[in-house]
């Protein structure tokens, strides 16, 4: 594999460039899809996917109309497109990007695309381009401007503020009054908007039409033919036959059912000819057997229980055409059930569309956060300037005035301030802002107005990697989603099998006299008629979408209220689930449970080195300028303190050589001097241990007293060449503070019955000393360990520690473990774990391989993710449940197994099943709705601190 990687300071753009073979050309497409309905709509769209060779991976969102496939080769793309049309669906690609890169690395130029409007002959765009050509070599063209298509993608090398993206965009505009802007693709989450909206106009202008055609067959239908009394003259009127003995009535019904079957519902009449169509064309790769058991949607029950309906009535009314004009029972005809039933159909699927698209705007939530202007000051002389966001360069200068929020991430040049972090954090205490400090685009200013200078532009601020991670939790399915999708691919197949088994029964029980002749009511003679209406009631009331909504809805509300306070749900569905069974929660120690920001040297002692020249001794300056030198080259925390404590004394200036880290132990180098050339090796007991160094009994006990207090500990040794012998030069010890939460969030985890352990590097005595202050168990502390050691200490804990059973019900019966750590060197613990935890600020977010990643840094966070995990999944179960309770109750009583008790005739009519069956969705999606209320019991209010 070959590697070519450019680079600059500035960091902008992201460019790596890797020689790959063509099985690991890996590339992940996320589509926008249309016409989803209910779950089988997932299971097609999965199924035509996987037949494709370059396929690797498919994810399909119902609630966000969305898609995400990992393919090989990315010239596949329009593979995956076709394969989603050909079965009847609408896909668009949103974007694509490559999963082969390795390394990230920054460079100084930005790509961006600028809509230009206003064009109106064939010069204007070569004026456009002999524009940009007059910025020489600073701007490329990648993509030419036409008149067809007015978007131009260039690429550029900023230099705020002498040349901009302002620079080019003003250029432009001053050719024949051209309008040029920036141009930002639709997301995906504005696709699925769009979409949601294009669906609910195509039904609302169904419902409007049907409502009004029901008015007219609600008179007839209802009120004339059961609730007038037989000698009203209007209902005689109604009632005489028209045409060969089928009444007034019955022509009227019928002239009003027809265009509401052929119009209003042909959104559902449509999409099952499309599955039929895309399943049984020539070239299909479903196996022909498999047509026969699964196969169908929500569409296809809906399309037959009205079809079955409307073509059953019309042909009674050939049937009367066919006999002696004799009166037709007005019984045999269901044209008003067609009305009813489309009316009630779609308003169910008006009201689930709407609520589906309420659920699913977490992440369009978040991105609203950001202004959309800014003001730019361009100079000290001048006034600020009002200039749109994506206009904005690396290193301009923008003032955030009170109340205000900074269009970009940014560092704070001139004054101070207090800033609201809530929207991104969750914590809504106040952050106090100096100069130098770091601010964010979302957050609020609450005091004084300040002068930031532009460290991320729009795409790279850490509101935009936020975004990013909840986009990519809600492809992360939950194995329960995975049941239901089971489930209902084999549910049409069954309702089908379930209504011509009730219809061929009661048939079958009519005509063979088994079945008393009060039972055909009104419709005397017509037990075709009679039998039909029970089939007709399962068709309509069997719903597949409560099922396959009970787990998308509830992880959409659920991963929304988790980025409202703080937590990113990276690894989405799975990630929520194995996080509401959890059996032992593991910490690491510097940077989580404790601060682990700016740790200190609080105690030292140095030690005399003899050269063996004229008795001389190391000197102290010679010692502290190795020590800066070395630790200079890592970015460990307590290196990092070592190099502050160095700094702040005199010391020599030396140059390190042959610098070698040793994975969880220290650092080594060699120095030359005037003299003679030294080595140097720092870092803990046991790399000194490895190097024979003898540590006196005095620096011992100094040692074991540091440890006791919960101290970390360095030790630095020097070996003069050409001796191999290492002497003790130094030792130190080092304080973190720990968190004042850590103590509180461990005794909430007790008590909730999980095991707490503490994996640490750092050595036994004050790992154990830490614990023990946090209130963690000594035997539940593994000390000394390095970083590619911790993963197996996790796996070893998932094997060895009893698991719960209300934790790991169908788990692979072991022990669920979490790893919570700052997310770069417990990077193998937490990938190892069942559920990994980041924590940390946003440049955590962007390299975690966790399925978590707490914003705040504040352990907190934790107790409500674990709280908010645990009542998601209860909301799932429970939709889950009332989804297979209802339909294993409707089912049944729609077949007619009521109908023979006490003579009473209990049924379910076609109309009251299809409200039934919609009010059923429509209970699973409010149910997830109800998570973000603070109602009791059904809602879920974060743990307070």
């Amino acid at each position: 594999m070959a590697d070519n990687v450019t680079s600059d300071a500035s960091g902008l753009d992201l460019k790596v460039v890797i020689g790959v073979g063509q099985e690991d050309d890996l590339w992940r497409a996320t589509l926008a899809v249309g016409g989803m309905t209910c779950a089988a709509c997932i299971g097609a769209i999965t199924q035509a996917l996987q037949t494709k060779s370059c396929i690797r991976h498919v994810a399909v969102n119902l609630i966000a109309n969305s898609a995400t496939v990992e393919f090989v080769g990315k010239e596949s793309q329009s593979t995956i497109v076709e394969a989603i049309e050909d079965i009847g669906y609408e896909a668009t690609i949103d974007t694509v990007e490559s999963l082969n890169e390795t390394a990230v690395i920054t460079t100084g130029r930005r790509t961006v695309e600028i809509l230009v409007d206003g064009m109106f002959c064939h010069h204007c765009p070569p004026n456009v381009m002999n524009a940009l050509e007059a910025f020489g070599n600073r701007v490329t063209v990648e993509k030419p401007l036409t008149m067809k298509d007015p978007i131009l993608r260039i690429s550029y090398t900023p230099e705020a503020p002498h040349f901009t993206i302002r620079n080019i965009i003003s250029a432009i505009s001053q050719i024949d009054a051209l309008t040029p802007s920036v141009y930002h693709a639709p997301t995906i989450e504005e696709r699925s908007r769009r979409i949601h909206d294009q669906e609910r106009r195509r039904i609302l202008s169904r419902v409007v039409a049907t409502t009004i055609i029901a008015i007219p067959t609600f008179i007839i239908g209802i009120v004339y033919m059961s609730l007038v009394p037989k000698s009203d003259s209007g209902r005689q009127v109604l009632m005489e036959p028209l045409v060969a003995g089928v009444s007034r009535s019955q022509w009227a019904l019928f002239i009003l059912a027809t265009p509401v079957y052929f119009f209003c519902a042909n959104v559902f009449h449509l999409r099952a000819l499309k599955e039929v169509r895309a399943m049984w064309r020539r070239g299909s790769d479903t196996p022909v057997l498999r047509r026969f058991y699964r196969f169908g949607s929500m569409n296809m029950l809906m399309s037959l229980g009205t079809s079955i309906a409307y073509f059953s009535s019309v042909a009674q009314l050939i049937a009367a055409g066919a006999r002696d004009s004799q009166m037709v029972e007005d019984s045999s005809f269901y044209f008003d059930s067609v009305v009813f039933l489309t009316m009630f159909l779609l308003i169910g699927r008006l009201i689930e569309a709407f609520s589906k698209a309420k659920t699913g705007d977490a992440v369009l939530k978040l991105g609203q956060l950001r202004p959309t202007e800014a003001l730019l000051v361009a100079d000290e002389s001048s006034l600020p300037a009002n200039v749109k966001f994506d206009l904005l360069e690396f290193g301009d200068i923008v003032r955030v005035l009170h109340g205000g929020s900074p269009p970009c991430d940014g560092t704070i040049m001139r004054g101070n301030s207090n800033f609201d972090e809530s929207s991104l954090t969750g914590e809504s205490k106040l952050v106090k802002k100096h100069v130098g400090d770091q601010v964010y685009s979302g957050t609020i200013n609450k005091d004084s107005p300040i002068s930031i200078k532009i460290t991320g532009v729009a795409g790279s601020s850490m509101l935009d990697q936020i975004v990013k991670a909840v986009r990519e939790g809600q492809t992360r399915r939950a194995p329960m989603e995975r049941l239901a999708d089971s489930l209902t691919g084999y549910f049409v197949p069954f309702v089908t099998l379930i209504a011509m088994c009730t219809w061929f029964i009661w048939l079958a029980l009519g005509y063979s006299g088994n079945l008393p002749a009060d039972y055909l009511g009104d419709t005397a003679g017509s037990w075709v008629a009679w039998s039909l209406q029970f089939a007709i009631a399962v068709f309509v009331v069997a719903c597949p979408c409560g099922l396959a909504l009970a787990a998308p809805t509830a992880l959409l509300v659920g991963g929304g209220l988790a980025a409202q306070n703080g937590i990113l749900v990276k690894g989405g569905g799975e990630a929520f689930e194995n996080a509401s069974r959890l059996d032992c929660i593991v910490f690491d120690k510097t940077g989580t449970l404790t601060a682990g920001g700016e740790p200190v040297v609080t105690n030292h002692r140095l030690e005399l080195v003899p050269t063996d020249i004229d008795g001389k001794y190391v000197e102290e300056v010679t010692i502290t300028g190795m020590i800066s030198s070395l630790e200079g080259n890592s970015s460990h925390a307590i290196a990092k303190a070592l190099t502050v404590w160095c700094n702040g004394r005199e010391s020599s200036s030396l140059l390190a050589n042959d610098v070698e880290e040793i994975a969880g132990q220290g650092l080594q180098g060699t120095f030359k001097l005037d003299d003679f050339t030294m080595g140097m090796i720092i870092g803990n007991e046991d790399m000194l241990a490895a190097k024979d160094v003898i540590i006196s009994e005095k620096a011992q006990s100094e040692l074991e007293s540091w440890k006791s207090k919960g101290k970390s500990v360095a030790l630095a040794a020097i070996s003069i060449q050409p001796s191999t012998a290492w002497v003790l030069a130094a030792i130190f010890a080092i304080s973190d503070e720990i968190r004042p939460e850590a103590s509180s969030v461990v005794r909430a985890l007790q008590q909730r019955g999980m095991d707490v352990w503490m994996l640490s590097g750092d050595n036994q005595v004050t790992a154990n000393a830490v614990a023990a202050q946090v209130g963690i168990l000594s035997s539940n502390v593994i000390a000394g360990v390095r970083p590619t050691q911790k993963a197996d200490k996790i796996r070893y804990l998932q094997k060895s520690l009893k698991w719960k059973k209300n934790g790991s019900e169908y788990s692979t019966k072991r022990s669920l473990v979490a790893m919570i750590g700052d997310g770069i060197n417990d990077s193998p613990a937490i990938t190892a774990a069942d559920v990994g935890i980041a924590i940390g600020s946003g440049s955590d977010i962007a390299v975690s391989s966790a399925g978590f990643v707490l914003v705040s840094s504040n352990l907190n966070a934790l107790i409500s993710l674990l709280d908010l995990s645990k009542i998601v999944f209860r909301r799932i179960k429970f939709n889950f449940a009332w989804a297979l309770i209802y339909n294993m109750a409707a089912l049944p009583i729609a077949a007619g197994v009521l109908y023979p008790i006490d003579d009473r005739h209990i049924r379910l009519d076609p109309v009251w099943a299809s409200l039934a069956m919609a009010l059923s969705s429509i209970s699973v999606v409010c149910s997830s709705l109800l998570l973000r209320s603070d109602l009791p019991v059904v809602g879920w209010r974060k743990t307070e601190s």
